[in-house]
C-alpha cells in the first residue's frame, strides 16, 4: 500500500501572480501579429483582453502560457520569465482553451485526473479527493463517468475549467469561454469565472469577445487591434468610448439599408 501523502501542496500555496508584458513583438514570417506590446495585469485581478478576430488576442494570451516564443520584448509572471520551461515548476498556471481540448477516449474523471497522475503529485485516494471535490465546484459530480460525446458545449466547457482547477492554479487563462455558448450558459460560465476567482484569489485572465462577461466581471480589460493595444482602464472607461474603433467593436449599429458587407466591397473597387 502506498504511503505517500494524498497531497502534495504547491510551494506557492496563498501567493498570487502578476503578469507584466514588455515591448512584445511577434512576428510570423513576414507577417506582425502582435507589436510593441505593454501591459501589466495585477496580482489576484480578472483581466479582460477584448478584440475583433485575428487581432493578436490567443497570440498573446498563448505568450502569456508560455507556449510562443516573442519575436522580441518579453513576458513576466511574477519575477519568473514565462517563456522559461523551468516557470512551470515555480507557477502553477492553468489554461482553459476554447474548444475545451478534452481527450474523447477518457471520461470525465480520467480527464481531470490526468495531470496529477502524470506528474505524481498525489496517490489515487488524493486524486479523487481532488477531481471529485473540483467537479463539485461545477456541479458535474454526476457527470463524473461520462465521456466527453456524451456531454453538451456547456457541460464540456465547465469540465475543461474544472480540469483546470485540479491543478490548482495560481494563474488561470481563459480563451474565449463563452463562444458557442447560448446566453444562458454564457452568463453562467460568466458566474463561474467571477465566482472562482473569488474562493481561490486566483488570477484570471480571459480573452473574449464578449461584452457582457466582460462588463459584468473585468476589474480591467485591454482592447486589442491589428496586434496593438488601443486602450486600457476599467470596463466603466469603456461605456462610452471616444476611440471610434472600440466604439463600433463594443457598441455596433446594425444598418439593413447600408450594410457593412456592401461598404467593404465597395472600398475593394
Amino acid at each position: 500500500m502506498s504511503t505517500s501523502p494524498a497531497f502534495t501542496a504547491s510551494p506557492f500555496v496563498g501567493k498570487t501572480f502578476g503578469i507584466t508584458v514588455a515591448k512584445l513583438t511577434k512576428k510570423f514570417g513576414r507577417t506582425t501579429v502582435l507589436r510593441d506590446i505593454d501591459l501589466e495585469v495585477k496580482p489576484g485581478e480578472i483581466f479582460c483582453i477584448m478584440g475583433p478576430s485575428g487581432s493578436g488576442k490567443t497570440v498573446l494570451l498563448k505568450h502569456i502560457a508560455g507556449l510562443e516564443t516573442a519575436t522580441s520584448g518579453e513576458v513576466r509572471i511574477g519575477e519568473y520569465d514565462a517563456a522559461d520551461p523551468e516557470t512551470r515548476n515555480k507557477v502553477h498556471l492553468a489554461l482553459v482553451f476554447q474548444a475545451g481540448a478534452l481527450f474523447n477516449s477518457l471520461s470525465v474523471y480520467d480527464n481531470l485526473a490526468l495531470y496529477p497522475r502524470e506528474h505524481r503529485e498525489c496517490n489515487e485516494a488524493g486524486i479523487r479527493e481532488r477531481v471529485m471535490h473540483a467537479l463539485s465546484i461545477l456541479s458535474l459530480e454526476k457527470a463524473a463517468n461520462k465521456f466527453p460525446s456524451d456531454l453538451s458545449g456547456g457541460m464540456k466547457k465547465r469540465v475543461a475549467i474544472a480540469r483546470a482547477l485540479v491543478m490548482e492554479p495560481q494563474l488561470l487563462l481563459y480563451d474565449e469561454p463563452t463562444s458557442e455558448l447560448d446566453p444562458v450558459m454564457s452568463a453562467t460560465l460568466t458566474e463561474i469565472i467571477a465566482t472562482l476567482r473569488e474562493q481561490t484569489a486566483v488570477t484570471s485572465v480571459v480573452v473574449t469577445h464578449d461584452r457582457d462577461l466582460a462588463f459584468a466581471i473585468a476589474d480591467r480589460m485591454a482592447f486589442v487591434m491589428d496586434g496593438r493595444i488601443l486602450g486600457v482602464g476599467r470596463p466603466a472607461d469603456f461605456k462610452n468610448p471616444t476611440d471610434p474603433v472600440i466604439a463600433n467593436f463594443l457598441n455596433p449599429v446594425i444598418d439593413l439599408k447600408n450594410p457593412r458587407f456592401k461598404q467593404l466591397e465597395n472600398s475593394h473597387e
